[in-house]
């Protein structure tokens, strides 16, 4: 089930790339699911595409 406030959809993906997804997310001790986010998060940060960081975590208390 997804979170709360997470858009979720299904993803057709080389079962080669899913398998090294899945050996990374076991060694940084995340998800799959979580390492993918990562990832996309991490592409987007290098390329200057991120959302402002108070709306890119929107679980993140303001004060």
């Amino acid at each position: 089930m997804a979170s709360p406030g997470k858009k979720s959809f299904p993803l057709r993906i080389d079962p080669v790339l899913w398998a090294e997804i899945e050996r990374l997310a076991a060694q940084e001790l995340r998800s799959a699911n979580a390492q993918v986010e990562f990832m996309l998060r991490e592409g987007l940060a290098r390329r200057g595409r991120l959302p402002a960081h108070g709306a890119a975590d929107p679980k993140k208390e303001t004060r």
